[in-house]
């Protein structure tokens, strides 16, 4: 009989392994990819550490958080200061006053700010993300830098998004191109696998698992479960499957040159274009190898039980269903639900990590 076990080897389900072992339980994860890591896995491949889902940059302004993965590897320096490609044109991100400069030719913040309040004028309180980008940064931004990259990328117009989603991008009136405003960032020397290679040292895992497909067998030998998994697939979709973002990586290793783009993250912001951005990984090191890969980054629609759920589309119809199983698992006794998918929230990884000592707190606590 196990004291835990634990479905999925991201970080929320590593964290709360590692810690709970500590503490003198036993524990089991499941993860159903044959690898350990979620989606902030990495693999070496000539010498270059491809992140396999997508880019991972560690960034957080909470420093027991940050003192704590300093435990497991050694963060680099690096910063993220992505490019904008709109038909060839380039633009710095996130939006600050490079932007508006190479936009507008405009030198002082109070010429950008009269510029988008005059672009944005007829805007009153926003009520979706294309009225809340206008507001942000003037329509002339919006047009070549958000519309045709986030339809791109949510497969939906942008009238149809919550505004919320735009809310979390930066927005400056410096020449700041520092993506996160966070005192703590970096990428681990070396990748990400290595961190979870210790998080779990010493702790039973069972790969290519799916614990929902014999979930009641697997109930029966544990005295608790912390599911990091869709929510709706726990409760087998009974009000319905939620709407995720997701998406298609194809990687590529290119021998005939060791620098494609010059910068890790370049994002094709026009609606022609089909993928999204494209990832060159050597970057994020300070890479000195003779070749490079690269991910191009297609979205692609969600199918329940079919592709792969990222990123939560909170808007307010998938909201309302996710409502009603949150208050299922709140019923549940001995049950508990952390992570992205099973708490249907964008987490970037340091929110996550704390969500996950939150939990061993009340844990420790008796409270949960």
């Amino acid at each position: 009989m196990y004291d835990y076990i634990i479905v999925g080897s991201g970080f929320f389900g590593s964290v709360c392994a590692r810690e709970l072992t500590d503490r003198g339980f036993k524990c089991l994860v499941l993860e159903k990819r044959n690898h350990i890591g979620g989606n902030c896995h990495t693999e070496k491949v000539d010498g270059i550490n491809m992140h396999t889902y997508g880019p991972h940059i560690f960034h957080t302004s909470n420093e027991r958080v940050w003192k704590w993965i300093n435990q497991f590897a050694t963060f680099n320096h690096f910063t993220n200061r992505p490019i904008a490609n709109y038909k060839g044109e380039l633009f710095a991100l996130p939006f600050n006053m490079w932007t508006f400069n190479q936009l507008w030719g405009v030198t002082h913040p109070h010429e950008a700010k009269a510029i988008i309040a005059e672009q944005s004028k007829e805007i009153g309180e926003p009520q979706n993300l294309e009225e809340q980008a206008i507001k942000l940064v003037g329509r002339d931004v919006y047009e070549k830098l958000i519309k045709g990259y986030t339809s791109k990328q949510w497969m939906k117009p942008p009238n149809e998004l919550p505004k919320e989603i735009i809310k979390r991008l930066p927005v400056r009136f410096t020449y700041d191109t520092n993506y996160f405003n966070d005192p703590y960032q970096g990428i681990p020397i070396g990748g990400y696998t290595q961190i979870f290679d210790q998080l779990l040292a010493g702790i039973e895992v069972q790969l290519e698992t799916d614990y929902l497909a014999d979930k009641l067998a697997w109930d029966a030998k544990a005295r608790n479960i912390i599911f990091t998994g869709p929510i709706d697939a726990y409760y087998d979709y009974q009000f319905g499957p939620l709407e995720y973002k997701t998406t298609r990586f194809e990687h590529k290793k290119l021998t005939d040159t060791d620098n494609y783009q010059g910068v890790p993250v370049m994002n094709y912001t026009d609606a022609e274009t089909p993928y999204t951005r494209i990832i060159e990984y050597k970057h994020f090191e300070f890479g000195q190898t003779d070749t490079t890969c690269i991910t191009y980054e297609y979205p692609e629609p969600y199918v329940a039980k079919v592709t792969e759920p990222y990123y939560p589309v909170n808007d307010q119809e998938n909201n309302a269903i996710f409502g009603q199983y949150k208050a299922l698992a709140d019923a549940e006794a001995n049950v508990y639900f952390g992570g992205r998918l099973a708490e249907y929230k964008y987490y970037d990884m340091h929110q996550i990590i704390e969500r996950a000592f939150d939990l061993l707190d009340q844990l420790n606590a008796g409270q949960a």
